[in-house]
């Protein structure tokens, strides 16, 4: 299983911010967006990565995240020249994908709790798995109506009239007919290749599961100034009662054995003393504890 982090866009609803950075790289509390997505990732156990990017966000992003080598990862870059739509990833990525399952998940789309979408990329089998979610305002996402057995029935982009209250986060997985199936869309009147689309294809052929997010999970959309905020608000309200840190790909590298605990500790003294650092370092210390234990 490969993935792809699609972090392109013009940024508008973020204005002037986006003007400094991207969209992706602004913060969600204590990190930059983009770790929240990587994190997930890693925990899924995915270790060859792709992200894309607009060529004026490139550098930014390879500075901040490297080739992903200090998380025992690989990750690779592609330039968006122009956004066009969610489904533009699959053929700007299709030497990347190259015939194997892949995820696709969008940089500015912040999970919270529990195991849904590792526990989703464990148990896929082929054909497509998109998620649902419970939202007060289903008209301004892809929308999926199901039947009496919870079977998908239609999924609609941004419907005036929603058919339920059950959104499409922006996490999708696919297997190796992604990348024909994007190049077999229609652009729609927007002019994009709409992701909705290649989930309604998979629907035709029967091949299309729903996997309903728990209540405990939670989707943050941070594309807008406001939800931005908010996104940051519960992150820290989080951290801060529980004590433990969300979309810390450090600590999720760690946890899934692709960094070894003295790994863990060399990359800790990479990074300089802040309240970030103090919090691998309890962790690394809980990991050495855990270790002498059981030696």
């Amino acid at each position: 299983m490969k993935a792809i982090i699609l972090a392109g866009g013009s940024g508008s609803r973020l204005y002037p911010l986006t003007q400094v950075s991207s969209k992706q790289l602004q913060a969600v509390y204590d990190k930059p967006m983009i770790y929240y997505p990587l994190t997930i990732l890693i925990a899924a156990g995915i270790r060859e990565l792709c992200l894309i990017t607009t060529p004026h966000d490139l550098a930014r992003f390879q500075g901040l995240l490297g080739d992903g080598t200090a998380w025992g990862i690989s990750i690779e870059y592609r330039q968006q020249a122009r956004p066009a739509g969610i489904a533009q990833a699959f053929l700007i990525a299709e030497d990347f994908i190259a015939g194997d399952d892949v995820v696709l998940m969008l940089g500015d789309n912040v999970f919270s709790g529990g195991d849904d979408i590792p526990r989703a990329i464990s148990a896929f089998r082929g054909g497509a798995t998109i998620f649902a979610y419970q939202v007060k305002h289903p008209e301004r996402y892809g929308v999926v109506e199901f039947d009496r057995d919870g079977r998908p029935l239609s999924i609609e982009e941004k419907p005036a009239r929603p058919k339920s209250a059950h959104a499409v986060p922006g996490v999708y997985i696919y297997d190796a007919q992604v990348a024909a199936i994007a190049r077999g869309v229609a652009p729609s009147p927007r002019g994009e290749l709409e992701i909705t689309d290649v989930n309604l294809e998979y629907m035709r052929r029967g091949q299309l599961r729903v996997h309903r997010l728990s209540r405990g999970f939670a989707w943050l959309d941070a594309g807008t100034s406001s939800a931005l905020q908010e996104a940051s608000s519960y992150i820290e309200t989080i951290e801060r009662r529980q004590g433990v840190k969300i979309g810390c790909p450090e600590e999720a590298a760690l946890v899934r054995g692709f960094l070894n605990i003295e790994q863990f500790e060399a990359l800790l003294e990479r990074i300089p003393h802040c309240e970030y650092r103090d919090y691998l370092a309890g962790v690394a210390a809980e990991a050495r504890g855990l270790e002498n234990k059981h030696a």
